[in-house]
């Protein structure tokens, strides 16, 4: 009988730092947002195959909002780690910070990523269980729940 793996938050957690560079400067002279839309999706990548342990996909991308300005020199901080589970699917959260030069962090964007897991055929495996082992940890799956229903409403209306 093949037994179904089961892993921790923790063990998928990834955190990655960028210092903000002239490339990476849109004409305003902010971050470019394709540019943390590309960071964000590989620190998703990142999570998502740390956990199933094999290559992944982007399937979709819920809530990315902008709330703080960076600028060059500024060094953005990416967290990455997984809300909740299906059968081949995980919700990746993704919080990106930009930390000032006093070391102080501020909300940059939070983002929602569905990573799928691909075999070497490239068609959906199934994805070891998430432990969940804290109350934050419990609740951050239940918000998920109610995100994955909404998820599959908005499919159904034809969004």
């Amino acid at each position: 009988m093949n037994e179904i793996k089961e892993k921790s938050v923790e063990v998928s957690r990834t955190e990655v730092s960028h210092l903000l560079c002239n490339r990476d400067m849109n004409g305003a002279g902010r971050l470019f947002g394709g540019q943390l839309l590309m960071w964000i999706d590989e620190v998703a990548g990142i999570v998502a195959k740390r956990h199933c342990e094999c290559n992944v996909t982007t399937a979709s991308i819920d809530n990315l909002q902008f709330k703080e300005a960076c600028y060059l020199g500024d060094v953005i901080v990416l967290i990455g780690y997984l809300t909740h589970v299906g059968n081949s699917s995980m919700e990746v959260r993704i919080d990106t910070y930009v930390e000032k030069k006093n070391g102080k962090r501020y909300p940059v964007n939070r983002a929602f990523f569905i990573m799928v897991a691909l075999d070497e055929n490239d068609h959906p495996v199934r994805v070891p269980r998430l432990s969940v082992s804290s109350i934050e940890e419990q609740a951050k799956w239940e918000a998920a729940e109610r995100r994955v229903a909404l998820r599959k409403t908005r499919r159904e209306e034809g969004f």
